[in-house]
C-alpha cells in the first residue's frame, strides 16, 4: 500500500499548564481560577499532531529535557502516532514549558520559557533519513532563526515545499523569506510584519498582499472572519469563516497550519487547502482543547 506523504515539522515541544478563569488578569490583578491542567503544546508539536490527524504522516524534529515534562511530551507525541525519531532528549536541560489563561469566551493569553527548544542541533539535519518521503515542511518562530535557516536550506535542496507560520510574530531574515512557499500569519501576526489593521476579509486580503511583495504566497487567518490568500500567481482567495460555538481558540492556528500542510503534502492548490485546513480548525474550536490533554 502506498505511504502518505510526509509532513516534517521542524520546531518547538511545550508543556503546556492550563488556567481557566473568569476572565484574563490585568496588570497587578490576581484573578481568581476555576481549574488547570496540562496540555501538549507548543506550536511544533501540534502542528505535526494536526498534519498526522489530517492524512499526512507527522514527522517532529524538537528536543525535550531529561524531565517529567519532557516524558509528557514524548508520551503525547507517541499516543498522536507522530514520528518522534528524531526528538532529541536534552539532560540537564529543561523542556519548554507554557502558561495559558483561558477566560469564559475561549479567549487566551499564554507566556512560554523555550528551555530545550533553543537547543536544537543543526548539524542534525542532514540526517538523510529526515528526510526521507517528506513532501512539506513546517517551520515556526519558536526555535533560533539559525536552525530554521538550516532546515528551509535542507527542505529546498530535496525539493521540500516550505510552510513558515511566523508565530510568535518576529523578523525573518531576507535569506529565510526567500525559501518560504507559504507564509502563514493571524491578524496580530500580519500587523506586526507591517500591514494596517486586519478587521475583516478585506483588509485581512490587504495584508496579504502587502505581506506577498516579500513571500510568494501569503495567508492571512482573521478569526471569527475567515481568511485572505495571495497566492504566487496573483490569485486572491477569501474565505468566511463558519458560525460557531467557541469552546477555546487556543491552538487552533496551529491545527489550521498543521491541516494546510498535509492538504498541500497531497497536492491540494492552496485554495482548497485553505478550506481543509479552515475546517479543520472551526471544528478544532467547537472541541476545545482537553483533547489535547496527554
Amino acid at each position: 500500500m502506498l505511504q502518505p506523504p510526509v509532513v516534517l515539522v521542524v520546531g518547538s515541544l511545550h508543556y503546556d499548564i492550563m488556567v481557566q478563569c473568569d476572565h484574563l488578569p490585568r496588570a497587578d490583578e490576581t484573578a481568581i481560577g476555576s481549574r488547570w491542567y496540562p496540555k501538549f503544546g507548543g506550536k511544533g508539536g501540534n502542528q505535526a499532531a494536526a498534519a498526522q490527524a489530517a492524512g499526512a504522516r507527522g514527522r517532529m524534529f524538537g528536543a525535550v529535557g531529561g524531565d517529567g515534562f519532557g516524558s509528557f511530551l514524548l508520551e503525547a507525541l507517541d499516543n498522536r502516532g507522530v514520528d518522534r525519531s528524531f526528538v532529541s532528549v536534552m539532560d540537564g536541560v529543561g523542556s519548554g514549558m507554557s502558561v495559558a489563561i483561558q477566560d469564559r469566551t475561549g479567549d487566551y493569553a499564554a507566556t512560554i520559557v523555550s528551555g530545550a527548544n533553543l537547543e536544537l542541533d543543526a548539524m542534525a539535519l542532514e540526517d538523510p533519513a529526515l528526510w526521507q518521503d517528506v513532501r512539506v515542511l513546517v517551520l515556526q518562530s519558536e526555535v533560533t532563526e539559525e536552525i530554521n535557516l538550516a532546515a528551509a536550506r535542507a527542505a529546498k535542496a530535496r525539493g521540500a515545499r516550505l510552510v513558515l507560520n511566523a508565530a510568535p510574530a518576529r523578523a525573518v531574515g531576507k535569506d529565510l523569506r526567500q525559501l518560504v512557499d507559504v507564509l502563514v500569519v493571524n491578524a496580530v501576526e500580519a500587523e506586526m510584519f507591517g500591514s494596517g489593521p486586519v478587521c475583516d476579509l478585506s483588509t485581512a486580503l490587504a495584508a496579504a498582499q502587502h505581506l506577498a511583495a516579500q513571500y510568494d504566497s501569503v495567508v492571512v487567518t482573521a478569526g471569527r472572519h475567515g481568511l485572505a490568500a495571495w497566492t504566487a500567481e496573483d490569485t486572491q482567495i477569501t474565505l468566511p469563516a463558519r458560525k460557531v460555538k467557541v469552546a477555546s481558540t487556543h491552538g487552533a492556528g496551529d491545527c489550521f497550519t498543521g491541516t494546510l500542510a498535509a492538504a498541500l503534502a497531497v497536492g491540494e492548490h492552496l485554495g482548497d487547502a485553505c478550506r481543509i485546513a479552515a475546517e479543520a480548525a472551526a471544528t478544532h474550536v467547537e472541541g476545545g482543547t482537553d483533547r489535547n490533554a496527554a
